[in-house]
């Protein structure tokens, strides 16, 4: 099948040049089974595929779950990570740049501060994501196109502004990941990554643990009918390094003045960098 690549734009997905959104429509999960991740080294397109298999098949229910299954923290999550973010941006129109930005809850979120745009390599959460931004009166444009977090199609230094939510983690390679996001930063931009964490103290730890790994998995596959996905989370997030090692790996890849905040007694996790 061929490779398609699009942008939204003006209101509509609009094909574009080959290179500079990147998708793969013919990648997905073609036998109706729900994907299984390995955590091998070897595995790392199987695991791309899989994921993108996955999240596509909970795009329609992604965003009510999200928001059940938290209680509503992520909202609040969200809202810290652009406030801390917008006053640490420099610049009176920034440009900014949702890297897995799924059904465009953070590329809106935002839209107040300056021009956004969101990527994401799943096409069915992006519909999503084009709907919701079709029908809300943002202060500033979000434009939403189809690429991979490994291989952005951006120039070099092209962001003002570099934030995801509940990506990295997923990235078949963070290594490569947070290069490609050092890469399209400018130099003296901003980067703000929002993730799950784990809990330090250990009453509230075993709680958390007890929640993430019994009962999640289940409300999940109920509400949505998929049982792939909550299985995934609990394993993503215990593999997700700690945040002191995450700081290490974004200092490798050229980050510095990071900042680590945790939220909800580290459930949750904010790092952000002022380059310069």
């Amino acid at each position: 099948m061929q490779n398609l690549q699009f942008c939204w734009e003006r209101g509509r997905l609009a094909r574009v040049p080959r290179g500079f959104a990147i998708s793969s429509a013919d990648s997905g999960n073609k036998t109706g089974e729900e994907p299984r991740i390995n955590y091998d080294a070897g595995s790392t397109k199987h695991k791309a595929r899989n994921i993108r298999a996955m999240f596509g098949a909970i795009a329609e229910r992604y965003d009510f779950l999200n928001h059940f299954l938290s209680a509503n923290l992520d909202r609040g999550w969200r809202r810290t990570c652009v406030r801390e973010v917008a006053r640490q941006i420099k610049v009176v129109s920034p440009k900014i740049l949702d890297i897995g930005c799924g059904t465009a809850d953070l590329s809106i979120a935002f839209s107040d501060c300056g021009c956004v745009t969101g990527c994401d390599f799943c096409h069915e959460m992006l519909l999503r994501g084009i709907r919701k931004t079709g029908e809300r009166r943002l202060r500033f444009p979000v434009n939403l196109l189809e690429a991979d977090a490994l291989a952005l199609p951006f120039p070099d230094n092209s962001f003002d502004v570099v934030v995801s939510a509940f990506v990295l983690r997923n990235l078949a390679d963070m290594r490569r990941g947070l290069d490609e996001m050092r890469r399209v930063l400018k130099p003296d931009g901003v980067l703000g990554v929002l993730d799950f964490g784990l809990p330090r103290l250990p009453f509230v730890r075993q709680i958390y643990g007890f929640y993430f790994l019994k009962i999640l998995p289940r409300l999940g596959k109920y509400i949505s009918g998929a049982d792939g996905p909550y299985q995934y989370l609990p394993c993503s997030v215990k593999n997700f390094p700690p945040v002191e090692e995450l700081k290490i790996k974004a200092e490798a890849a050229g980050f510095h003045n990071i900042r680590i905040r945790r939220m909800a007694a580290g459930a949750a996790v904010l790092l952000c960098s002022r380059m310069a």
